[in-house]
C-alpha cells in the first residue's frame, strides 16, 4: 500500500486539511507534543479499517462539529484505490470504496458497510492487527517485545503472528475427543445391557420346529374342509345366479307390457290426430275461398291507396295554386290600398294645412303647457339618477340568485347521476364476495400444501445431512481399515515389534495381535457396509423428496398470481364498500339540495341585499311609467314650437297637393278594375279550374276507403287457418307412418311376452330341481372355524417363538454394531488427543516459532549493523538444559521436535529442555544483558528488532510492506545516534515506497529533506509540506 493522497474534514483536531505524498519517499512528521502528528496517521488507520485509539467513534469528530470525513487515495499492486469514510454524530459510520480507471475513480461499494470493509480487506491482504504489528510502529511499542520475560516472548511472538488460532483448534480437538470418550462409556454400557437380554431370550429352535409340524397338519385338515365349501359356494352362487336371472326375468316382462301400454296409448293419440287433420282437409275449399276474398279486398285496398296518393297530391297542387292567386290579388289590392291611402294622405295633408292655419289661437295655449310639463320631466329625471343604481343592482341580484338556483339544479343532477353510476358498481359487489371466498378456499389449500413443501424441503435437508453424516462416517471407517491393514502389514513383516509396547512378538503374542487386529477388519467392514447401506437408503429417499418436492413445487406456481388477484378482488370490494358509503352521502347532499330549491333556501345574503333594496326603491316613490307619461307629454307638445313654423309653410304646401291629386286619383280607378278581373279572369284561375275537375274525376272516397281497411283487418284471421291446412297436409303421411311403426313394435311387445314367459317358466323348473346347500353350509362352518382358531393360536405362538428368534439376532447384530461403535469412538478419541498435542504450544505452535525466529533474527542483525556500524549483534535461543546443560541456539533449533508422547520415558522427559525465548545481545565487549545497554543502544536494538518483526509479520500476511511508519520516541538517542537512526531509515529507504517518521524534536527534523510541519491554533492542525 503506497498513499497518494489524504483529505480530512473535522478528523481529531483537524478542520479541514490535505496532504499530498507524491514524490514522498522519506519523510519527517515533526510538531509540538498534541500537535496532531499521531492524529494524521490514525486518519489513515480510521478510513480503511475503521478503527483508531478513541473508545468511542463520536471521539474522533472534532469538538462542535458534526460530522467527520476522510478521503484516502493509494495505491495497491499497481492499481489505485480511493477510500471515502464518513461519521455524523451519534449515527452510524459510512464506507465508499471506488477504483482508479482512464475515466476517472469508479465506485465498487458493495452493499452494506460490513460487505464494503470484507473487500477493502480483500483487497488489501492486510488487516488491522497486522499493519499495526508491521508497518505502524506506535509510540511506546518498540520496547515491548525486549521487556517481556523470556517465559512471556513466546506468548508475544504467537500472538503476533496470530498462532492464537491452533489454540482454538486445540480446543475443540479437546472437546472432541472428551465427548467420543464420554459416548464410548455409555455405547459400552448399551453393549452390556444387550448381552443381558440376548441371554434372557435363549434357544427357540425346537419350539418352532414343533410348532410347524402341528401347522401343517391343521392347514391340510383345513384344505379338505374349504374344497368342500368352495364346492356348496358355488353350487349357493348358481342358485342365486338362476334366482337372480328369475327376478330379471320378472321385470323385463313387467317393463314389457308398460311398454306395450305407452305405445297402445301412443298409437290411440296418432289416430285422433289424423281424424283431427281429415276433418280440416275436408274444409280446404272453404278456407281457400276465404283466402281468395282476402287477396281481393287487398287489391281492392292498393287501388284505395294509389287513388288517395293522387287526391292528396292534387289537393296539394291545388292549394298551391289557391295560395298564387290569393297573394296575386293580395299584391294588387295592396298596391290599390297604398295609391289609395297616398291620395287619402294627400287630402289629409290638404285638410291638416287646412287645419293648421286655423289652429294659431290653439297653438299658443298648449305652449303653456308645454313649459309645465318641462318642469316635472328635470324633477323625475333627477330621481331616476338616483334609484337607477339601486335598480341595476336589483337586477344583478336577479341575475345571481337565478344564477345560484341554476347551479343547485344542476349539482343535484350531477348527483343523480353519481348515484346512479355508483349504483350500478356497487351491485357487483355479492358476485365479487363469492369470488374471493372461492380464491381465498383455493389459496388456503395452497398456503397448507406450502407448509407442507416446507416439511418436505426440511425433511430433504435433513436426509441431506444424515447423509453427509454416513460420508464421513464412511471415510472414517474406511481410513480405520487401511490403518489396520497397514498394522496387519508391518506385523507380517520378521521380527516385527509389537504396535502397542515396541517389543518383538513370539508366535503366540502374533497369533493373539494378528486374531484382535483381524477381528477388528472385520468389525470396520461390517460397520462400513451398513453405512452404506444407510446411504443406499437415504438416496432413494432423497430422490422421492425430490420428486415430492418437485411435483408439489408445480402445483404451487400459480400462488403468487392468485395472491395478486386476491388482492385485486379486495381491493374491488373495498372500492364498492367505498362506492356504497359515498351513495349514502349523495342521497343526503342530493335530498339537502331539494329542499334548499323547494323553500328558496339558497344564496340568503343575495336575497336578503334585494329585499333591502326593494325597500329602498319604495321609499323613493319613483315609477318609471310617471316619466315615460311626463317624456311622452313633452314628447307631444314639442310640435308647438315649430307648429307656427308649419302654419307658415302650410300655405305653399296646399298650392303643390292640388297639383298632384288628380293623378293619384287616377291610378286608384286603374288598379280598382284589376282587382275586381283577377279571380274571373286570369292563368291562375283557370289552372285552378282544371286541377278541381281533375279531382272530381279521381272520384275518390275516404269512408270507401275505411270499410275496406275495416273488411281486410277481419280477414286477417284465414291466414292461421292457410297455416293449419298446409301443416295437415305434410303431417298426415307421418302420422301413418307413425301409426304403422306403432302398430310393429306392439306386435313386437307381445312376442317378447310370450319369450319372456317360457324363460320364467324354465328357471322355475331349475330353481326346483336344484335344493338350496345354506344348511349343509351352515352345519360346516362351525367346523372350519373352530380348526381356524386353533390354526390361529398356533401360528400366533410360531409368530412368537419367530420374533423372539429374530430379536435375538438383532440383538446380536446390536451388539455387534455397537462394539464397532465403540471401537470407532476410541480410535477418534485417541486420534483428536493426538490432535490437541500437535496444535497445542509443544507443537504446531513451537515448530512455527522455532521455524520464524532464524528468519527474524537474520533480519534483526541485518538491521543492527547498520544501525550500530556492525557493533551489535543479537541471537535468539529457545530452549536451554534443566542443568547444566548448554544452551540451544536458533540456528539448530529449526528441526522439527517430535511429538510421539508414547515413545518418551520418564527418564526422558526429566532430561528434556526447557521452552524459553531469550534474546543475547554481543559487542565488542562480549554478550551482556539488555538491561546493562544504554537508552540509545537499547532503542537501536528494540527499533531493529521491531522492523524486523514488520517485515516478517508483512510478508507472512501475503502483503508487500511498501509503507513504514515510524511513530517511536527518539528522544533517547544522542546525535551520533539520532544520526544513525537517520542513516539507518535512508539505508532501508529502498527498501519501501514511503518512510515516514514522527518526532518532536527540532534538531531531528532538519536531518530529514522532506518535512511534514504539523502546526496546532484555534483554527485546529494545520499542515504545511517542506522540501
Amino acid at each position: 500500500m503506497i498513499p497518494r493522497l489524504l483529505r480530512l474534514s473535522n478528523f481529531f483536531s483537524y478542520h479541514d486539511a490535505t496532504l499530498d505524498f507524491s514524490g514522498l519517499n522519506t519523510a519527517c512528521i515533526c510538531g509540538e507534543n498534541g500537535a496532531g502528528k499521531s492524529s494524521l496517521l490514525e486518519a489513515i488507520s480510521w478510513s480503511i479499517w475503521g478503527k483508531t485509539r478513541a473508545s468511542s467513534e463520536d471521539e474522533i469528530i472534532c469538538v462542535g462539529e458534526r460530522e467527520t470525513r476522510v478521503d484516502f487515495t493509494f495505491e495497491s499492486q499497481g492499481q489505485g484505490f480511493r477510500i471515502i469514510r464518513s461519521r455524523r454524530l451519534g449515527q452510524a459510520s459510512s464506507l465508499e470504496f471506488q477504483v482508479e480507471t482512464p475515466l476517472g475513480f469508479t465506485s465498487i461499494t458493495a452493499k452494506g458497510t460490513k460487505a464494503t470493509q470484507q473487500k477493502i480487506l480483500e483487497t488489501l491482504n492486510l488487516d488491522y492487527d497486522t499493519f499495526i504489528n508491521s508497518a505502524y510502529l506506535r509510540q511506546g511499542r518498540a520496547d515491548e517485545f525486549m521487556l517481556k520475560r523470556p517465559n512471556d516472548r513466546k506468548q508475544v511472538l504467537a500472538d503476533l503472528l496470530k498462532l492464537d488460532r491452533y489454540e482454538v483448534l486445540a480446543k475443540k480437538a479437546r472437546e472432541v475427543a472428551r465427548q467420543a470418550k464420554a459416548e464410548a462409556d455409555v455405547v459400552e454400557r448399551q453393549i452390556a445391557e444387550l448381552v443381558t437380554k440376548a441371554e434372557d431370550l435363549g434357544d427357540t429352535a425346537v419350539e418352532i420346529a414343533s410348532e410347524e409340524d402341528t401347522i401343517a397338519t391343521l392347514q391340510q385338515q383345513q384344505q379338505l374342509d374349504q374344497t368342500r365349501m368352495s364346492h356348496l359356494r358355488d353350487r349357493l352362487s348358481q342358485r342365486q345366479a338362476w334366482e337372480q336371472q328369475q327376478a330379471w326375468t320378472q321385470q323385463q316382462l313387467e317393463a314389457n307390457r308398460r311398454s306395450r301400454q305407452q305405445q297402445q296409448l301412443e298409437r290411440d293419440q296418432a289416430v285422433q290426430r289424423r281424424e283431427q287433420l281429415a276433418q280440416l282437409l275436408d274444409r280446404a275449399p272453404e278456407i281457400d275461398a276465404a283466402f281468395a276474398q282476402y287477396e281481393q279486398l287487398t287489391h281492392e285496398l292498393e287501388t284505395c291507396d294509389r287513388r288517395c296518393h293522387e287526391h292528396q297530391q292534387s289537393q296539394t297542387r291545388r292549394q298551391t295554386v289557391a295560395t298564387r292567386l290569393e297573394r296575386t290579388i293580395a299584391d294588387c289590392q295592396s298596391h290599390y290600398q297604398t295609391v289609395r291611402a297616398e291620395l287619402a294622405a294627400l287630402d289629409q295633408q290638404l285638410a291638416d294645412a287646412t287645419t293648421t292655419t286655423q289652429r294659431a289661437d290653439e297653438i299658443a295655449s298648449q305652449s303653456d303647457r308645454l313649459t309645465t310639463a318641462r318642469d316635472r320631466l328635470k324633477q323625475l329625471d333627477r330621481l331616476q339618477a338616483e334609484t337607477a343604481p339601486l335598480e341595476l343592482r336589483r337586477q344583478q341580484l336577479d341575475i345571481q340568485i337565478a344564477h345560484q338556483r341554476l347551479r343547485l339544479e344542476s349539482q343535484r343532477d350531477q348527483l343523480a347521476d353519481q348515484a346512479e353510476l355508483l349504483a350500478q358498481r356497487t351491485r357487483r359487489r355479492p358476485q365479487l364476495e363469492t369470488q374471493l371466498q372461492g380464491l381465498a378456499e383455493y389459496l388456503q389449500d395452497l398456503e397448507k400444501k406450502q407448509v407442507y413443501l416446507h416439511r418436505v424441503q426440511e425433511k430433504g435437508l435433513e436426509r441431506r445431512g444424515f447423509l453427509d453424516r454416513l460420508k464421513a462416517h464412511e471415510n472414517d471407517w474406511e481410513q480405520q481399515i487401511a490403518d489396520i491393514d497397514q498394522k496387519i502389514t508391518t506385523i507380517g513383516e520378521i521380527d516385527a515389534p509389537c504396535p502397542l509396547c515396541d517389543r518383538p512378538l513370539d508366535e503366540e503374542h502374533w497369533t493373539l495381535v494378528a486374531a484382535k487386529h483381524q477381528q477388528e477388519r472385520q468389525d470396520a467392514s461390517d460397520r462400513l457396509w451398513l453405512i452404506r447401506e444407510q446411504m443406499a437408503t437415504s438416496n432413494r429417499e432423497i430422490t422421492l423428496l425430490r420428486e415430492e418436492y418437485r411435483q408439489v413445487s408445480q402445483e404451487l406456481k400459480p400462488y403468487d398470481g392468485l395472491r395478486e388477484r386476491r388482492g385485486q378482488l379486495q381491493a374491488q370490494l373495498e372500492a364498492c364498500q367505498a362506492d356504497a358509503d359515498r351513495l349514502i352521502h349523495l342521497h343526503t347532499e342530493r335530498q339537502a339540495i331539494e329542499q334548499c330549491l323547494s323553500a328558496d333556501d339558497y344564496a340568503p345574503e343575495l336575497q336578503a341585499e334585494l329585499q333591502q333594496l326593494t325597500r329602498q326603491l319604495a321609499d323613493y316613490a319613483y315609477d318609471e311609467r310617471d316619466l315615460a307619461l311626463v317624456r311622452s307629454e313633452v314628447d307631444g307638445l314639442r310640435w308647438v314650437e315649430i307648429e307656427q313654423a308649419k302654419i307658415d309653410q302650410a300655405i305653399h304646401t296646399i298650392a303643390a297637393l292640388n297639383q298632384r291629386r288628380p293623378t293619384l286619383a287616377a291610378q286608384v280607378e286603374q288598379l280598382g278594375s284589376e282587382r275586381d278581373r283577377l279571380p274571373r279572369d286570369s292563368d291562375l284561375a283557370r289552372e285552378l279550374a282544371e286541377i278541381d275537375q281533375q279531382i272530381a274525376a279521381l272520384a275518390y272516397s275516404a269512408d270507401h276507403h275505411n270499410t275496406i281497411r275495416q273488411q281486410l283487418r277481419t280477414a286477417q284471421g284465414i291466414f292461421q287457418q292457410v297455416e293449419a291446412l298446409k301443416t295437415a297436409r305434410l303431417q298426415l303421411p307421418q302420422l301413418e307412418q307413425t301409426i304403422a311403426a306403432l302398430d310393429l313394435q306392439i306386435a313386437d311387445c307381445d312376442r317378447n311376452d310370450q319369450q319372456l314367459e317360457q324363460q320364467r317358466t324354465h328357471l322355475t323348473a331349475q330353481l326346483a330341481a336344484n335344493l338350496d346347500p345354506q344348511a349343509e353350509m351352515l352345519e360346516l362352518d362351525p367346523t372350519i372355524q373352530a380348526r381356524r382358531i386353533e390354526l390361529d393360536r398356533h401360528l400366533a405362538s410360531l409368530g412368537r417363538l419367530q420374533q423372539q428368534s429374530y430379536q435375538l439376532e438383532q440383538l446380536n447384530t446390536q451388539i455387534d454394531a455397537r462394539r464397532s461403535e465403540c471401537d470407532a469412538l476410541r480410535y477418534r478419541h485417541r486420534l483428536h488427543n493426538e490432535l490437541n498435542q500437535a496444535f497445542g504450544k509443544n507443537g504446531l505452535q513451537a515448530l512455527t516459532i522455532e521455524t520464524v525466529l532464524p528468519q527474524l533474527e537474520a533480519e534483526t542483525n541485518r538491521l543492527l549493523s547498520r544501525l550500530s556500524n556492525n557493533q551489535l549483534h543479537v541471537q535468539f535461543v529457545t530452549q536451554k538444559a534443566r542443568k547444566r546443560s548448554r544452551p540451544k541456539s536458533s540456528t539448530k533449533s529449526s528441526q522439527k521436535p517430535s511429538t510421539n508422547s508414547n515413545s518418551t520415558t520418564t527418564q526422558a522427559l526429566a532430561d528434556a529442555p526447557i521452552e524459553t525465548l531469550d534474546i543475547f545481545i554481543a559487542d565488542t565487549r562480549g554478550t551482556r544483558a539488555y538491561e546493562t545497554y544504554s537508552g540509545g543502544e537499547a532503542f537501536r536494538i528494540n527499533f531493529a528488532i521491531r522492523l524486523a518483526l514488520s517485515r516478517l509479520l508483512a510478508q507472512r500476511s501475503g502483503a508487500s510492506l511498501q509503507l513504514l511508519i515510524v511513530d517511536e520516541g527518539f528522544g533517547t538517542q544522542d546525535d551520533r545516534g539520532r544520526e544513525r537512526l537517520v542513516s539507518a531509515i535512508e539505508a532501508i529507504s529502498g527498501d519501501f515506497a514511503c518512510i515516514l517518521a514522527v518526532t518532536h524534536i527540532p534538531s531531528l527534523k532538519e536531518a530529514f529533506q522532506t518535512r511534514i510541519e504539523i502546526t496546532k491554533s484555534d483554527n485546529g492542525s494545520q499542515i504545511q509540506l517542506i522540501n
